[in-house]
């Protein structure tokens, strides 16, 4: 029964919902009111009953008003006077109808025990109460149309970046993607195994940048997965001259991240990184309870102040600060520095706390 009960109102329109919780919260006061009035519970059940009727009626009466008029968010001066005017109306008939009541049923509220105060008193109460009513339906109403505009502005903003997403991901680094199958043809000959080796890790590396597109969300570990065979790559073409650390704790590993989000970072490190003796790249994930913490870090420095920012920073770094924005609002923070005292000592390092799961998962 409970749950017939449950999935019928879950069923309810959100106007009747709140219709049926406001009035019936109003019922119990009113009731408590008439109690005390009258002294008589069977009295004050009779009287709420009927004024509780009255009242859902003539409010859903104004609401059909009120949606005709298509009042905007903010309540005009006209609406300010309708909602007057309406409430007026409303608490006459309900006034009327008590005094109508009190000569048809007299053991109610005996002859003696009348006056003004038998319409004044309920006229004024419940125009207050029918005021009130539709501002409360006018704020819900705005809160309901703003809430709504929220998701149409961020369903937007998340099909506009997953667009430029998809772009990035289809429109690989050219020079990337021609490096490495250069150096798989060079090693073929001499080390067919280090080129069938290379050729897995970029497999790979283009397996997990496709997936993404349909994939916003991903783990750590499968994140981490395509970092590992991106750097595989790069450090068959460069040798010895780079030098990677990918430090990842384990429980992070089950954490969920916005997938492609660490790549553009390690690609920036990789190809503004400082190559004069060894590009040292380092990479260091941990979770701290629900919250990720994740650095990467690479040989260099952050370009000159008066660097254009779109050359000083790049496409992946802007890319990377709007996706936070989007999967991670106020709980994010992203920083980008340069450490060191000695110029062969410099470092950039960039900062990434992710706390929450990300939207979008």
């Amino acid at each position: 029964m409970s749950a017939l009960l449950l999935a019928r109102w879950n069923g309810l329109s959100l106007f009747w919902r709140v219709q049926i919780a406001g009035w019936g919260l109003f019922a119990i006061a009113d009731l408590l009111a008439q109690r005390i009035a009258f002294h008589s519970f069977s009295v004050a059940f009779a009287r709420t009953g009927l004024i509780l009727v009255c009242l859902v009626a003539i409010s859903t009466a104004m609401r059909g008003v009120y949606v005709t008029h298509r009042f905007a968010h903010r309540v005009s001066i006209g609406g300010v006077a309708l909602i007057a005017l309406l409430s007026l109306l409303g608490a006459l008939v309900v006034a009327s109808m008590i005094v109508l009541i009190h000569e048809a049923v007299p053991w109610i509220v005996p002859p003696d025990r009348r006056g003004v105060e038998e319409f004044f008193v309920p006229f004024v109460h419940y125009f207050f109460a029918l005021a009130g009513w539709s501002l409360a339906y006018f704020w819900l109403r705005a809160e309901m149309a703003e809430q709504a505009q929220h998701r149409r502005t961020m369903r937007a903003e998340a099909e506009a970046l997953r667009a430029e997403l998809e772009q990035l991901r289809l429109q690989l680094d050219p020079h990337f993607l021609f490096n490495a199958l250069n150096g798989v043809a060079e090693e073929i000959p001499e080390h067919p195994t280090a080129a069938l080796d290379m050729l897995r890790n970029l497999t790979a590396y283009l397996r997990h940048s496709l997936d993404g597109i349909s994939h916003t969300v991903v783990t750590v570990e499968s994140e981490v997965t395509g970092l590992a065979a991106y750097l595989a790559v790069q450090k068959a073409r460069f040798g010895d001259r780079l030098q990677t650390r990918l430090d990842v704790a384990p429980e992070a590993m089950s954490h969920r991240i916005a997938s492609f989000l660490l790549q553009p970072l390690v690609e920036n490190a990789v190809k503004h990184g400082r190559r004069e003796h060894d590009l040292d790249l380092r990479i260091v994930i941990r979770a701290n309870g629900d919250a990720l913490h994740a650095e990467v870090s690479n040989a260099g420095t952050l370009a000159p102040a008066n660097t254009p920012r779109r050359q000083r920073l790049g496409i992946g770094v802007e890319n990377v600060r709007r996706r936070l924005a989007l999967h991670y609002p106020g709980r994010h923070a992203f920083e980008l520095r340069e450490a060191g005292e000695r110029p062969e000592e410099k470092r950039v390092i960039a900062t990434l706390e992710l706390r929450g799961e990300p939207c979008g998962s």
